[in-house]
């Protein structure tokens, strides 16, 4: 891990450094040129990070005044706990600063957080073939069991 790595919320000023973040993590999972998000949700999603009434954070990994990485959790109400689950929404890091603690720190500060808000649970997905990432979850976390169903309406 970089010994100067800081985790840490989003700023505003961050955006120009975040955004190569994003698309990276956009394009990764086959969002990128023909299939790239509107515009208008990139913004959408920014903005969501500085809006007190959405429950949805940022935190960025940074060394040397260089973003290495991101995290977009948010909470949520569930009919099985009466505090809000965490979902770790968003998890990236630059190929450079990959398998050098950067995700797991990420990781690690979404867990933080979490425990501050009184979540009972963080969880995440991944597709089945991000193996190597993968490998890293095996140590965070437990695998659920659970399969994913969904329907674009």
């Amino acid at each position: 891990m970089p010994t100067d790595l800081t985790i840490r919320a989003v700023t505003p000023r961050d955006y120009e450094r975040w955004l190569p973040l994003w698309d990276g993590y956009n394009a990764f999972y086959g969002r990128s040129g023909p299939t790239a998000l509107p515009e208008a949700v990139t913004a959408m999603t920014w903005s969501r990070f500085f809006d007190a009434y959405e429950p949805v954070h940022a935190l960025v990994a940074e060394s040397n005044g260089e973003l290495l990485g991101l995290a977009h959790y948010l909470y949520h109400r569930t009919t099985t706990a009466i505090a809000p689950l965490c979902y770790l929404n968003d998890l990236f890091t630059t190929e450079a600063a990959r398998g050098k603690g950067v995700g797991r720190a990420l990781i690690e500060a979404v867990y933080d957080a979490a425990r501050r808000a009184g979540s009972p649970r963080v969880y995440w997905l991944t597709h089945e073939t991000n193996t190597t990432a993968q490998a890293l979850y095996d140590k965070l976390a437990d695998k659920s069991g659970f399969i994913v169903y969904r329907r674009p309406m």
